[in-house]
């Protein structure tokens, strides 16, 4: 039972957090001094007011008063929580008359219930998080300045993809990279550093930079790698990061290739066959108590068969097995393996990512062999 000594239209005042209450009529029965202040309005513009006729003044909050009506009426509805989550909402410069700011929000639309288990209330919480989307705009800048440009090499037709996951508000440590060696020869990488944000970008441009120069060493991607382990322990933030690593020959029309506790690179032939090269694996990077060698492994290819790396954005779904993402990367190589590198990058992506679907940053390269 509640304290009747306990003022509660003076802690829902004091709230830091912008809240308001919403009858299921859809009129504003109460805001806080923060939900007044993040709308930029008096009081006596936002209690009171029929959402639906509360017209914005900038067009850009125009969608969003639409996808919080809609939000509104399935709270109320349901009698569960709905969130409408990163939308814009330009504010008006308090000072400079004309001149609009642009800010992002999250918006959570909360059932409230009476005694007899109706919606009585929906309880509206507004959360600024213009900040986070900035600075998620200079990591993906950090992140994409870092990775290299596409280009072709030599004669063999490549494509290259980076996507950011849905609806985050920061970025990973997903990198790819693609190096000339002697001879009719390239080096193939992707890599994921663990955590998130600035630092682990970062680390991810010191190690692609580091396993760049390592792929260029004789001995092929077992010794790049290893070389690479070495560095990732001097590194901060760089354990347990996983890579894998592949050295194309067309020269003997070989793929030798070595991972580090990276999900297998996919080999898709000309007759729609998929083969994951899965028997040079060795643990993460630094995972290890103490530093060891690495395995590698070769693999032969014909002509116009295609070569597949990938990060784990690409194929893990919570609560799933990795098998069941592998098949479903196999099965959509295999319905597009006549397709360019270019078309084919843009079809695995829409056929294993959605929009609005993936849940971890995602690398991906495709090579025509």
């Amino acid at each position: 039972m509640a304290d009747p000594a306990v003022d509660y239209a003076a802690v829902f005042q004091a709230l830091p957090g912008a809240a308001a209450l919403v009858t299921p009529q859809l009129v504003v029965a109460d805001a806080n001094a923060e939900f007044l202040r993040l709308r930029g309005l008096p009081r006596e513009r936002v209690v009171g007011t029929f959402i639906p006729e509360d017209r914005p003044e900038n067009d850009s909050a125009e969608p969003l008063l639409l996808r919080v009506l809609a939000s509104l009426r399935r709270a109320a509805d349901t009698g569960e929580r709905s969130i409408v989550a990163l939308q814009r909402y330009d504010m008006k410069d308090p000072v400079q008359p004309g001149v609009w700011h642009e800010r992002y929000v999250n918006v959570t639309n909360i059932p409230v219930f009476g005694a007899d288990g109706r919606v009585t209330l929906l309880l509206q919480r507004l959360e600024d998080v213009t900040e986070l989307i900035r600075a998620r705009e200079v990591a993906l800048t950090l992140q994409e300045a870092m990775l290299p440009a596409p280009r072709p090499h030599g004669r063999h037709p490549t494509a290259v993809r980076y996507r950011p996951a849905a609806e985050a508000l920061n970025v990973a440590g997903d990198w790819y990279d693609l190096v000339d060696l002697p001879g009719d020869r390239i080096a193939v990488a992707v890599g994921d550093v663990v955590g998130h944000g600035l630092s682990a970008a970062g680390v991810m441009g010191q190690l692609r930079s580091a396993l760049t120069a390592a792929s260029l060493v004789p001995e092929g991607p077992a010794r790049a790698l290893e070389v690479l382990g070495l560095y990732a322990r001097t590194l901060d933030g760089a354990e347990n990061t996983t890579v894998a690593t592949a050295f194309i020959d067309w020269e003997n029309d070989t793929i030798t290739y070595s991972s580090a506790g990276h999900p297998p690179p996919a080999l898709l032939q000309r007759d729609g066959t998929v083969d994951f090269l899965d028997q040079a694996t060795d643990p993460p990077l630094a995972a290890r108590p103490q530093h060891g060698p690495r395995t590698q492994a070769v693999a032969p290819f014909r002509e116009g068969a295609v070569l597949v790396l990938y990060t784990d954005g690409l194929i893990e779904r919570r609560g799933e097995d990795i098998d069941t993402g592998l098949a479903r990367l196999a099965d959509s190589l295999t319905r597009h393996r006549a397709d360019d590198p270019e078309a084919l990058a843009d079809a695995v992506l829409t056929d294993l990512l959605p929009p609005g679907d993936a849940t971890d940053d995602t690398a991906l390269v495709i090579v025509r062999l």
